[in-house]
């Protein structure tokens, strides 16, 4: 069976972590869930996280880059600021990238593809708030629905999460 890993922690963006984790469901991929906490959290609008309460939840320790196929880095810009702070998780993405496995980034997740160094002459689309950011770190910033550069596939909205992760499941 194909694994999908999604990292993320405390007050992700509720949506942006549920529907790509009940979408790659559908797709037959078995999905972890590696928080920063360790344990489930609460999303920003109060949703429990992961929102299977059977679903374990992983620590980083837990996690090899092996193991999977895609990561997934849901926004939630309070999420973002404490888990990019993380450098073991800020070196599973680098590695991730490294081996050249797909990572889908949406929204402020895109501040752990800066902290990873993987966005220089790349098109990135992330939150619009951060568009001097990823500029900065060397990005091509791209507002599109579905931003495709090689494994690395971005959304700036959740208002465009269903071109996105349509993309992320034809690149896989």
């Amino acid at each position: 069976m194909n694994k999908a890993i999604i990292i993320s922690g405390n007050l992700a963006q509720d949506h942006e972590f549920i529907y790509p984790y009940y979408r790659l469901l559908e797709a037959d991929f078995e999905v972890d869930v590696c928080m920063l906490e360790g344990k489930p959290v609460k999303g920003f609008l109060g949703t429990t996280l992961p929102p299977n309460k059977d679903q374990p939840v992983k620590s980083i320790d837990d996690i090899k880059v092996t193991d999977y196929k895609v990561l997934v880095l849901p926004g939630g810009v309070k999420a973002m600021e404490k888990v990019r702070q993380e450098e073991r998780i800020i070196e599973f993405i680098s590695d991730f990238n490294k081996q050249k496995k797909i990572i889908a980034c949406i929204c402020s997740g895109a501040q752990l593809l800066i902290s990873a160094k993987v966005v220089k002459k790349r098109k990135i689309a992330g939150y619009y708030s951060m568009k001097d950011d990823l500029i900065n770190a060397g990005a091509i910033y791209t507002d599109l629905p579905a931003v495709v550069d090689e494994n690395i596939i971005t959304t700036a909205h959740y208002k465009d999460m269903g071109p996105w992760m349509r993309e992320v499941i034809k690149k896989l």
